[in-house]
């Protein structure tokens, strides 16, 4: 039998749903007989082979351009796309920005802290353009299932995956799962 293959990638955020992902623990060894970590903080691969994926799991808020590709290409090569995080399900922590705007944001994180250096706000073209509005993956791709809290648990990832490795697709996660630390 075919291992499922399971890719991750994270987009605008803390990265602590993937830290919660680790938090799996010895769990991951139960499912390794069934599973190929495609791109994982496990093989520390940061984005997913261009094809063959059957599970991909996107953690982050779409910031920017490079945000949108990488939430485009996630859901091209996935046959099912977990969102995961409130950053991913509505733009949780990078979305407070929103509350000022962009510019005024990039102003204040760059311009007027003291311990900025060079006051210059970094115009990369490998971070991609900043978007207007923050907003969650859905707003972006089509979204299979929503993991949220910040971050979310670990159980609440190791019950989604045994789910889906039993071929049930989990709709709602149970109460116990959710946690907002």
């Amino acid at each position: 039998m075919a291992k499922v293959k399971i890719a991750t990638d994270w987009l605008a955020g803390c990265a602590g749903c993937h830290m919660s992902f680790l938090d799996i623990d010895e769990r991951i060894v139960q499912l390794l007989d069934k599973v190929e970590f495609t791109s994982s903080p496990v093989t520390d691969l940061k984005h997913p082979p261009k094809e063959g994926v059957t599970v991909g799991i996107l953690e982050g808020a779409i910031c920017n351009t490079h945000n949108v590709e990488v939430a485009k290409q996630m859901r091209e090569r996935c046959q099912i796309l977990i969102a995961v995080g409130d950053c991913a399900t509505f733009g949780g922590v990078p979305a407070m920005r929103n509350l000022v705007g962009t510019r005024e944001a990039l102003k204040r994180a760059y311009l007027d802290t003291e311990t900025t250096v060079g006051g210059l706000i970094p115009d990369s073209t490998e971070l991609g353009k900043p978007l207007e509005t923050v907003v969650g993956v859905d707003k972006v791709v089509k979204v299979d299932l929503f993991i949220p809290g910040c971050p979310p648990r670990a159980d609440a990832f190791f019950y989604a995956l045994s789910e889906l490795l039993a071929g049930r697709t989990p709709v709602v996660l149970p109460p116990e799962h959710f946690v907002y630390d």
